[in-house]
C-alpha cells in the first residue's frame, strides 16, 4: 500500500467541523427529532431477576391523561428473531432484573411515567444466581471470544518451564462489572409509515440498525431507514442494537403515523445497554535469573448473560505481547441471571492488559529490574502467536521516551518510607499498552464532482463524537488533491452507501480506505479536474497484507500518584502517554481521544464498579451519584504525545485507530504507582482506601 499525501489536508490540525453547531446547541440528536405529535415511551421493567410475569393490572394507568397505548408481555406482535436479548415482549419469561415487560406510550414524558408507575407487575420468582466465583462447577468454554478469536491457545510446556524459571510469580486479579455512561443517552425516534419503518437513533452504526432490525420485522432492508445524524459518545455500548431499539419500533407499530420517542434513562442504562464483564484473571510467569520471560499463562473466569452469550477476549493481548517461548491463554464463563454483557472500550484488551501488566510489574521487582527496562528486555521480534513479522513495532521506543519525557529514572527510586508534611506518600508507576488494527471489508464511499473544484463524499458512518467527520473531510480532500473546505461530506444514513460500525477503533481504517479508493478511481477516470456528475464509488475490501504482518498499535503509559498515610485516598497529578499508532489524521482530535481514553482508565483504576445485590439480582448503584466516575477534580495534568510512526501495510493513508489504546495501560500504571509509594499491591479494581488501609 501507499500514503497519499495530496493537499497535506491528512496531518493538519483541522477544527471540528461540527465544533461550532454543537457549542452552541444546533447540532441535533435523535431525541430532538420528529417532535411534533409525538408520543412519548416509558418501559415497564421486570421487579424480579428471574422468574415470570403472572399478572400486570393496568387499570390506574389507562387512566392517566394523555396515555395513547400500554403494551404488555406476550400480548404484542411475534418478532422473527432468535436473539434473546432482542425478542422484546415476546414472552413473559423474566431472564434479568430490569428486563422490558411492558411500555407505556403518552402525549408527554411525564404523563407516560407517571402511568408506568401505575401499574402493577406480578411476578413468580425464583432465587437468581449472580454472584461471579473462580472455582464455579458450571464453568465452561466458549466456542470463541470477542470477536472471533480462538477460545484457548497453548505453546510449548508451560508447567516444565515453570519448575525450572528462576523466577515465578502466581497473582489472580479481578475487575469489577463496569458501565458505559455517554453523555447522551440512548436514545431512538421510531416511526412507520404505511409498512416502512423511520428512524432516528443514537447508535455507533446506522447501517448496524437496520440490518438487525429489518429481518426482526420481516421487512426488506430498503423499507427501513436509519439517521444518526449527531451521537453523544457510546463507547461500544451503542456499537450493536439493543432492546431498547426494538422496544420503540414494536410500540411505533401501535400508534402507526404517529413518531414514538423513547430515551432511556440514566439508571435504566445499567440493564438494557450492555456493561464490561467482571473478570477473574490468573496470571503466572516465569523468568530466567537475567530477567527474560520463559513462561506465560493467563487464565480468565467472566461472566455472560443466560438468554445471550458475549465472551471478552481478555486474554487476548497476552499471546502476542511479550516474548516467552511458552504461553497459554484460557477462557471460562458462567452463565448467570444478569443483563447481557457487550462492549466498553477496548473490550479485553483494557481488563486483560490491567492483569498482565500488574503482573509484569511484579515480576520485575521480583527480578530486581527496572520495570521499564524489563518490557524492553522481553519485547518480542516477531508475534509470539502467529510468527509473523510485525508491520511496525514501536513499543520500546514509546517506553525510552516516555520514561526520559516523565523524569522516570530519577523518580523510580524505592518508595519513600515516611509520607510528607501533608501526610502525602509520592509514587510513580508505568504499564505498556496495545491495540489491534482491525479491517473489517465491506464499506462504501461515493465520490461525486459538482463543480467549481467541490466535491461531494458520501458514506454511512457515524461520527460517535471522536471527530470523524473531520478525519474522513480530511481524508478525502487529501486523496482528491484540495481543500479541506471543497469537500461535502454527507453521513450517518443508511439512504448513504454502506459503512461498518464505529468500533474497534476501526472506524478511520474502514471507511478512510473506501474514501481513498473511490477518489483514486475519480481522479483515475476523469483527471484532475472531473466535469460535474462525473462519479467514483470505492469500497474497502480485506486488508491483502493481513497474511503477511501482525498489525498493532502500541503504547506506554506512565502515572504519579500521591497516597494519604492516614486516609488512603489515592491522588493522581501527572500521568503521560507516549503511543505509535501509525500517520495521525488530525492531532488535534487524536490528542482529544487519548486524553478521553487516559481519563476513562483513570476511572477504572481507582472508582468505577457496579455492585450487583446477589440476592436481588440488580445493580445497587445504578446511577451517577454512586456509580463514580472520574470528574474534573480527578483528573490532574495529562501530557500526550506519538511518535511519527510510518507504517504503510495498515491502510492507504498509514493510520491506525486510537479511540481505544488510550485507556488500556493507564489502570495498570495507576496500579503500579500505587504499589510503588505503599508497598501494597492492589489486585482487585477500583483500588479504594480500604484496600490500601488495614
Amino acid at each position: 500500500m501507499t500514503q497519499d499525501v495530496g493537499s497535506g489536508a491528512v496531518g493538519s490540525p483541522v477544527e471540528r467541523l461540527d465544533g461550532q453547531a454543537k457549542v452552541t446547541g444546533n447540532a441535533p440528536y435523535a431525541f430532538e427529532q420528529l417532535t411534533e405529535g409525538a408520543v412519548y415511551l416509558h418501559p415497564l421493567r421486570a421487579p424480579v431477576a428471574r422468574g415470570r410475569v403472572t399478572e400486570m393490572d393496568t387499570s390506574a394507568a389507562e387512566a392517566v391523561g394523555g396515555v395513547r397505548a400500554i403494551l404488555l408481555a406476550g400480548q404484542v406482535e411475534q418478532l422473527d428473531t432468535r436473539d434473546r436479548e432482542l425478542a422484546v415482549l415476546q414472552s413473559r419469561e423474566v431472564a434479568f432484573r430490569g428486563q422490558y415487560v411492558g411500555a407505556v406510550l403518552a402525549t408527554t414524558p411525564e404523563n407516560a411515567r407517571h402511568a408506568a408507575s401505575l401499574v402493577r407487575v406480578s411476578c413468580a420468582a425464583s432465587p437468581p444466581d449472580v454472584a461471579l466465583e473462580g472455582d464455579r462447577a458450571d464453568l465452561y468454554a466458549p466456542e470463541v471470544v470477542n470477536p472471533r478469536f480462538g477460545t484457548d491457545t497453548e505453546q510449548g510446556d508451560t508447567d516444565s518451564a515453570f519448575e525450572e524459571a528462576a523466577y515465578f510469580i502466581d497473582r489472580t486479579y479481578r475487575t469489577p462489572m463496569e458501565h458505559n455512561n455517554p453523555m447522551e443517552p440512548h436514545a431512538t425516534v421510531a416511526h412507520w409509515d404505511g409498512g416502512e419503518l423511520s428512524l432516528y437513533d443514537s447508535t455507533q452504526g446506522a447501517h448496524s440498525v437496520r440490518a438487525t432490525l429489518a429481518p426482526l420485522f420481516g421487512l426488506p432492508t430498503d423499507r427501513v431507514r436509519v439517521q444518526a445524524p449527531h451521537v453523544g459518545g457510546g463507547f461500544g455500548s451503542k456499537g450493536l442494537p439493543h432492546a431498547n431499539v426494538v422496544l420503540a419500533a414494536l410500540a411505533a407499530r401501535s400508534v402507526p403515523g404517529t413518531p414514538v420517542k423513547f430515551a432511556v434513562t440514566r439508571q435504566q442504562i445499567f440493564t438494557v445497554a450492555g456493561h464490561r464483564t467482571p473478570t477473574i484473571q490468573r496470571i503466572r510467569l516465569g523468568a530466567t535469573r537475567s530477567g527474560e520471560l520463559t513462561a506465560i499463562t493467563h487464565d480468565v473466569v467472566e461472566h455472560t448473560s443466560r438468554i445471550k452469550e458475549f465472551a471478552e477476549q481478555t486474554a487476548v493481548p497476552t499471546r502476542n505481547m511479550y516474548r516467552a517461548a511458552n504461553r497459554r491463554t484460557t477462557h471460562r464463563l458462567a452463565a448467570l441471571d444478569v443483563p447481557v454483557p457487550s462492549w466498553m472500550r477496548a473490550p479485553g484488551e483494557c481488563p486483560g492488559m490491567f492483569a498482565l501488566e500488574s503482573a509484569v510489574d511484579e515480576m520485575a521487582r521480583e527480578c530486581g529490574q527496572d520495570p521499564v527496562e524489563f518490557r524492553i528486555r522481553n519485547e518480542p521480534s516477531e508475534d509470539p502467536e502467529t510468527g509473523l513479522p510485525f508491520s511496525s513495532h514501536n513499543l520500546a521506543t514509546c517506553l525510552r521516551r516516555g520514561a526520559e519525557g516523565f523524569g522516570w529514572y530519577d523518580r523510580n527510586a524505592p518508595a519513600r518510607s515516611s509520607p510528607d508534611a501533608a501526610g502525602w506518600i509520592p509514587g510513580v508507576g508505568v504499564a505498556a499498552s496495545t491495540y489491534p488494527v482491525f479491517r473489517s471489508p465491506g464499506s462504501r464511499a461515493l465520490v461525486l464532482a459538482e463543480g467549481s473544484g467541490r466535491y461531494r463524499v458520501s458514506i454511512g458512518a457515524v461520527d460517535i463524537g471522536t471527530g470523524a467527520r473531520t478525519a474522513l473531510t480530511q481524508i478525502a480532500a487529501d486523496a482528491l488533491g484540495t481543500e479541506v473546505s471543497a469537500i461535502d461530506l454527507r453521513i450517518a444514513d443508511t439512504a448513504l452507501p454502506y459503512a461498518n460500525v464505529a468500533g474497534g477503533s476501526s472506524g478511520t481504517t474502514c471507511w478512510g480506505t473506501a474514501i481513498h479508493e473511490a477518489a483514486g478511481k475519480l481522479r483515475a477516470e476523469h483527471g484532475s479536474a472531473p466535469l460535474p456528475g462525473a462519479s467514483a464509488e470505492g469500497e474497502t475490501t480485506s486488508n491483502p497484507e493481513s497474511g503477511r504482518f501482525a498489525m498493532h498499535a502500541y503504547g506506554a503509559q506512565f502515572a504519579e500518584v500521591r497516597v494519604h498515610a492516614d486516609t488512603g485516598e489515592v491522588r493522581v497529578p501527572r500521568m503521560l502517554g507516549v503511543f505509535a499508532v501509525g500517520r495521525v489524521i488530525n492531532p488535534r482530535t487524536a490528542r482529544s481521544q487519548f486524553l478521553g481514553g487516559m481519563t476513562m482508565g483513570l476511572s477504572m483504576a481507582l472508582h468505577e464498579e457496579a455492585v450487583l445485590d446477589h440476592e436481588l439480582g440488580h445493580v445497587v448503584n445504578q446511577d451517577l451519584a454512586e456509580y463514580h466516575i472520574a470528574t474534573n477534580a480527578d483528573v490532574g495534568a495529562i501530557e500526550i504525545t506519538w511518535l511519527d510512526e510510518q507504517d504503510p501495510h495498515v491502510n492507504p493513508m498509514g493510520s491506525k485507530g486510537i479511540g481505544e489504546i488510550g485507556i488500556v495501560g493507564t489502570a495498570a500504571a495507576v496500579a503500579n504507582a500505587v504499589q510503588h509509594a505503599t508497598g501494597v499491591r492492589v489486585r482487585q479494581l477500583p483500588i479504594t482506601p480500604d484496600k490500601l488501609i488495614s
